[in-house]
């Protein structure tokens, strides 16, 4: 869940596995017309993997602090994980290609990698451990630059996929080191025995399988930060060894809880979608039925928690015929979806709002 090989094409897996839609072997998407509450059931998580989830034996895993920028490098079990103070988080985890089809449907253009419709993102309740408690105890020094998480799938690139945190992201107090989700400790397609939890950042950051913390005085550049998870094309200048932009912060989003596209019945309908700001809590949700030509306000269904995705619902008439259903989401900073985005090489950040068509019969 959150990381991400580079695959091309746009035709990819499109096939129902239960309460997914199997994009490829390492992809599986969330059905949001099947979420029905705020919390997504772990059963109902979507996965995203670079390899094989590893099986790994928590009481004879290890996660090791060390580099140049820590005074006293540290190795951690288990056990003396879970024995440090915790911290619980209700946050949505969503992959920096969620919505990357949405280049070649709605503009023409494929993007690379798995070809993600709206449902590679879901939002649960974490139990863990602050990393910054961790980095604490390791002695991390005001010359840090670069942490650096590395999981255990070793059959993943660079042998075991690693992301790249700023000292500010991986210092924030609700960056966490979790072991459990939903109540139950992680399950082995998501990062048993431990994984990060990097709230409003791409969601390949939350390393699974997390083994190795590595913190330097100098900014490391690896594959997802140089050519993959970055920003490539006209409209993104490069940054330091990268391509082009890196992809740290998420971008607001909403969508329908719908397939697509939709297939309804003739009369009043009851819709329910999904919206999420990495800046701040969703404001309001507005629906269109006309193009944009005129937009409602959708009911937000209960208080948002924390990092939580907001649930909202709206009526509409449904009338025999082909439809054409727009929402938009604001948040709390003033920031709303924009009617445009610029391309990028591998789809990242599509956020654009989503003209999702509805067949009425």
């Amino acid at each position: 869940m959150g990381t991400e090989p580079e695959r091309g094409g746009a035709a990819g897996v499109f096939k129902d596995r239960g309460p997914f839609i199997e994009r490829d072997r390492d992809g599986l998407e969330s059905r949001l017309e099947l979420m029905e509450g705020v919390i997504t059931p772990t059963s109902h998580f979507f996965v995203r993997n670079n390899a094989p989830s590893p099986a790994l034996d928590a009481s004879g895993w290890r996660l090791t602090v060390e580099g140049d920028a820590v005074a006293s490098p540290l190795e951690l079990s288990y056990e003396q994980i879970r024995r440090l103070p915790q911290r619980t988080l209700v946050c949505y985890l969503e992959c920096a290609g969620n919505q990357r089809s949405m280049f070649e449907r709605l503009k023409g253009r494929s993007a690379n990698g798995t070809q993600w419709g709206t449902g590679a993102v879901s939002n649960g309740i974490w139990l863990g451990a602050s990393l910054a408690g961790v980095l604490e105890l390791a002695g991390i020094t005001p010359e840090a630059r670069s942490v650096l998480l590395i999981g255990l799938d070793r059959e993943a690139p660079e042998g075991g996929f690693r992301r790249v945190l700023s000292p500010e992201k991986a210092m924030h107090p609700d960056t966490l080191l979790a072991y459990s989700l939903n109540g139950e400790a992680l399950p082995p397609d998501h990062g048993y025995p431990l994984r990060a939890l990097v709230p409003g950042w791409a969601g390949a950051t939350s390393i699974k399988w997390l083994g190795r913390i590595v913190v330097t005085s100098e900014r490391l550049w690896t594959r997802n930060n140089t050519t993959s998870y970055v920003l490539i094309g006209d409209d993104y200048p490069t940054e330091g060894e990268a391509r082009g932009r890196v992809v740290t912060t998420q971008t607001i989003k909403s969508a329908l809880g719908l397939p697509w596209p939709a297939e309804l019945s003739p009369g009043r309908q009851l819709l329910h979608g999904f919206a999420h700001s990495p800046h701040a809590p969703i404001a309001r949700v507005e629906w269109s039925a006309d193009g944009g030509a005129s937009w409602q306000l959708a009911r937000l269904a209960g208080p948002q928690l924390q990092y939580s995705w907001a649930r909202f619902e709206f009526d509409w008439e449904a009338r025999p015929g082909e439809h054409t259903l727009t929402t938009r989401a604001t948040d709390g900073a003033g920031n709303t979806q924009p009617d445009e985005v610029p391309f990028n090489e591998e789809g990242y950040l599509f956020h654009q709002v989503l003209p999702h068509p509805v067949r009425v019969h």
